[in-house]
């Protein structure tokens, strides 16, 4: 394995290698977007995502948390951050948001996707979407910014 510096500014080599454990992370997320249906835990879902990084040769980086045995962190309608996967069946209308990363030669993926299950109560799924809509765009305004700013102060001030 590779040692890399931790420093602030990345070498090209370093901006290559953090770039496979963000691939294997999409890659775990989408079999888990794939999977995602009423009738299915969110317990399923995790390990669905640690099948997909431990066949990339990653770990599941949410593991190397001490106490934490999942590769997700699942949260179902007013679950607000880093809910824990059961075996609760998800229904048709849940909102559902899951949050995943894999380490891969000392550099760390995380990545996270927000969907309702088709089906359910029409105003609750049409609110749920619009939340999720909403969470979305700010995400990728914030992000915008970033890409513009030259110093953070730009952005948070």
């Amino acid at each position: 394995m590779k040692r890399f510096s931790r420093g602030i500014y990345k070498s090209k080599t370093q901006l290559a290698a953090m770039r496979e454990p963000g691939r294997i992370t999409a890659l775990a997320l989408q079999a888990v977007r794939e999977a995602i249906r009423p009738g299915i835990s969110t317990l399923e879902l995790d390990a669905i995502a640690e099948s997909v990084i431990r066949d990339h040769g990653a770990v599941p980086n949410f593991q190397l948390e001490p106490g934490y045995e999942h590769t997700i962190c699942a949260n179902v309608n007013d679950v607000l951050v880093h809910g824990i996967p059961n075996s609760t069946p998800l229904r048709p209308g849940d909102l559902v948001t899951i949050d995943c990363g894999a380490k891969f030669e000392g550099f760390n993926g995380d990545a996270a996707f927000s969907v309702v299950i088709p089906g359910g109560d029409e105003k609750a799924m049409a609110a749920r979407q619009a939340l999720s809509d909403a969470t979305r765009q700010a995400m990728l305004t914030g992000v915008a910014t970033l890409a513009k700013a030259r110093l953070l102060g730009e952005v948070s001030g």
